[in-house]
């Protein structure tokens, strides 16, 4: 037995220069019921007789390896102090927590000990009697827990569960000899060969019934899917439009399998819970799984239950701001028909309008509900949240770009669904403007998407944007020799317009001469069309018209290329020998002709 001597402060620091540093140290262990180390408590007591003035001129480097030391088992006592309490198990069977320490031993150690004793106790000496014995060891006192002559353990007071305000080491002595003896009796019952062998008839039984019924189950939840999957494919056979009812069946084909592993569940925790239960050695882990799942369902019932009002609470929300979002719809519905007249809201930004209005309403309303959702305030929850707002900021740059790209190009009105438009190299009909790209379909009928940035970077030609008000211009260029009279020439181009269908008869065509180059007289037709989406094909048969006109006249379009000076000047023939163009009512006479 450890006797433990109570050193004064001023007893330590008149030992040897090193009690200086000793002395703070051991009131400060004292404060929290620990004490020095065994060596440096004897050799200070040692020490104090010895005392002399040549000791207070001690090295530096023996004070400082002195205050390592001191300090080192002050730390080792301190965490020995808060070493985890441990539970001594028999058997499977909780005995005891241990949370105190022994003569230097921790709780781990003194369940370690206390177990090695139990094992290496005779057979023949296991019916002895228990009892407690009440010791005492230095300031440490408690009941011994013998079996016969046979010590187990000890319990202490600092063994006492510290919120147990009202429980004592009697109490504690008390239970812990009720289950030691439980304990006992499960040990003589694992020795039984008759109880062995029925508890192995026991769970021989319950596996061939849990089997049994696993099959059936099996069996018949296969036979129910089978079923269910046969008449959808019925319905989806029979019908050219989605119905309800295939809906319904896939459902329960879902709510089938959930059942039916909810089943299988359920029988798996009952045949194992028999099963650990038929022997005297397992029925304790029996017991544990039983209060697991007893724990656990109580535990979803009343999460269940508190989520009741929160759930209620979201579904209000979520039902007013369906409310608010339908009425905004039928506003937008109203402007975009002409019902309503709303200044800056044009009917063709009503769509994109009418979409950021409702986002909006229904981010508010989520943000409200959000608070009442299951979970939200957890930490998981809010980190997922950090997480996934972190993935949209980092991936989502490129679609905010094309978004913000598509409002401008909505709200710049610069094309809409049908227009006619010519964007770069690409040309045709817009058949969707998206919030992130563009569809054009050309006429070769083909589908071109056209990011809302590139759009934006883009000149956009609309030739749709004024043709019911004005007409579609439509241009078309000809290159005429210098022997070719201009005059000529604008009235073969005018007459070939006026006998283009598809071409309007206001504004009338207009020629223009864009260029007098070295060999020729360039020449640009201007006429008006209604349908743009026409505009290649009435371009064609424009063109089909000015070449039989100008057939018709004798005037030749391909235009000539000099590589020499000619012999004769290349000059237009006088106007009255010019010949008429064909078809022309009113010739061109030789009396207006101007000197």
């Amino acid at each position: 037995m450890e006797i433990t001597p109570k050193l004064q402060h001023a007893d330590v620091k008149a030992l040897w220069p090193g009690g200086a540093l000793i002395a703070p140290m051991q009131c400060l262990l004292q404060g929290q019921g620990l004490a020095l180390p065994w060596p440096l408590r004897c050799y200070a007591v040692k020490q104090r007789p010895r005392r002399h003035a040549q000791d207070l001129h001690m090295p530096t480097l023996a004070r400082l390896l002195l205050t390592l030391l001191i300090t080192a088992c002050a730390m080792a006592q301190a965490e020995q102090a808060a070493t985890p309490e441990a539970t001594m198990r028999w058997l499977n069977r909780d005995i005891v927590v241990l949370r105190a320490s022994l003569a230097g031993a921790a709780p781990q150690a003194r369940v370690e000990r206390a177990l090695v004793r139990i094992a290496n106790l005779p057979a023949a000496e296991l019916d002895a009697p228990l009892r407690a014995l009440p010791f005492k060891l230095g300031d440490a006192s408690g009941q011994q827990i013998l079996l016969g002559d046979h010590l187990l353990f000890s319990l202490l007071e600092g063994d006492l569960e510290a919120e147990a305000h009202t429980d004592n080491l009697e109490a504690l002595t008390r239970r812990t000899l009720g289950r030691l003896e439980e304990a006992r009796e499960a040990w003589h019952r694992t020795r039984d060969r008759p109880l062995l062998w029925q508890g192995l008839a026991r769970a021989g039984l319950v596996s061939l019934g849990a089997s049994l019924l696993l099959w059936g189950l099996a069996f018949g939840m296969g036979r129910m899917a089978r079923a269910i999957e046969l008449r959808r494919r019925r319905l989806s056979l029979n019908q050219q439009m989605l119905d309800w009812r295939e809906l319904a069946a896939r459902l329960v084909q879902r709510l089938l399998q959930i059942v039916h592993w909810l089943m299988v569940a359920g029988l798996l925790y009952a045949w194992l819970r028999l099963v650990l239960g038929a022997f005297a050695l397992t029925e304790p882990l029996a017991h544990e799984l039983q209060r697991w799942w007893a724990e656990r369902l109580d535990w979803l019932l009343q999460g269940v239950a508190g989520s009741v009002p929160g759930l209620v609470t979201i579904a209000m929300v979520l039902l007013l701001t369906r409310a608010v979002s339908d009425a905004m719809g039928y506003f937008f519905d109203a402007v975009q028909r002409g019902r309503i007249s709303v200044p800056l809201l044009h009917p063709e930004t009503t769509p994109a309008t009418r979409r950021i209005v409702g986002a909006g309403v229904w981010v508010l309303g989520i943000a409200i509900a959000y608070p009442y959702l299951p979970g939200a305030n957890t930490d998981a929850f809010k980190g997922l949240s950090v997480l996934i707002g972190l993935m949209v900021t980092l991936g989502a740059t490129g679609i905010v770009t094309q978004a913000m790209s598509g409002l401008l190009v909505i709200y710049a009105r610069a094309l809409r669904k049908g227009d006619y438009v010519a964007v770069g190299s690409v040309e045709g009909v817009v058949i969707e403007v998206a919030p992130l790209a563009t569809k054009l379909l050309n006429l070769r009928n083909e589908e071109i998407t056209i990011p809302n940035a590139v759009l934006i970077a883009s000149p956009i030609h609309n030739y749709s944007k004024l043709a019911e008000s004005q007409g579609t211009l439509l241009s078309t260029q000809v290159t005429i020799g210098y022997d070719a009279p201009w005059r000529q020439v604008h009235q073969l181009l005018e007459s070939a317009a006026r006998a283009t269908e598809g071409l309007r008869a206001e504004p009338a065509p207009r020629v223009f001469q864009r260029a007098l180059s070295d060999f020729y007289v360039e020449y640009e037709l201007i006429v008006s069309i209604d349908r743009p989406i026409e505009r290649v094909a009435v371009l064609s048969r424009l063109h089909a018209a000015i070449q039989d006109a100008f057939n018709a006249a004798g005037v030749q379009i391909m235009s000539p290329h000099f590589r020499s000076q000619p012999e004769q000047p290349v000059l237009a023939p006088p106007l009255h020998s010019a010949p008429a163009p064909a078809g022309a009512s009113n010739p061109i006479s030789p009396q207006k002709e101007t000197p």
